[in-house]
């Protein structure tokens, strides 16, 4: 029989993000954030390809992107409660990490498979924040789908994509927790 990580297993199965709003801004430095980067790095990634890389946002940097976040939606006509919303969400936390995805050509390994890459390294990072005792929330939402703002905002090139912004803080409020799918509606056993 295999060898239970029973400690590893207890969290998955109890693991919460927290909401971002929520997040002070106290937060991991930077040695932190490198242990918290490697082991989001370690996702299964087909191909050792690499098509995910890492923005690490904080301090005035987060003020600056609210700041131009308010100012296109504004320019856009967009509702003014959805402007307050969005251009909010920059500034929770004390650090946010962009995760981006930077598929790369591949005769073996199509683009859809290097998306659902670098989705595993949100998850990985939204996890070792977790484990790391931070609080930790992904979220998307206008910035993650403007490519205003992923060209003059975060620099990327053309072909990558912001696959999730993870918000890190010291967690202000323990969240009850939310209702769980019901597995028995999730899963098919084929066994024959």
């Amino acid at each position: 029989m295999p060898a239970a990580n029973v400690p590893a297993l207890n969290f998955l199965l109890n693991r919460r993000s927290r909401p971002a709003k929520t997040l002070g801004k106290v937060g991991p430095d930077r040695s932190e954030l490198e242990v918290i980067l490697t082991a989001a790095a370690r996702t299964p990634d087909h191909g050792k390809l690499e098509p995910f890389r890492f923005l690490v946002i904080s301090g005035d940097a987060q003020t600056r992107m609210s700041n131009a976040v308010n100012d296109q939606m504004t320019h856009d006509g967009e509702d003014a409660d959805k402007i307050e919303k969005q251009s909010r969400a920059m500034t929770f936390g004390a650090v946010i990490i962009a995760v981006i995805c930077q598929p790369k050509a591949s005769e073996k390994i199509p683009a859809w498979e290097q998306h659902l890459a670098a989705g595993g390294a949100c998850l990985a990072l939204l996890n070792a924040a977790l484990a790391s005792g931070w609080g930790a929330n992904w979220l998307t939402g206008w910035a993650a789908q403007s490519r205003w703002f992923m060209d003059t905002q975060l620099g990327l090139s053309e072909d990558e994509f912001v696959a999730g912004f993870i918000h890190l803080g010291q967690e202000t409020i323990a969240p009850s927790d939310r209702p769980r799918p019901d597995l028995d509606n999730l899963t098919t056993w084929i066994d024959a």
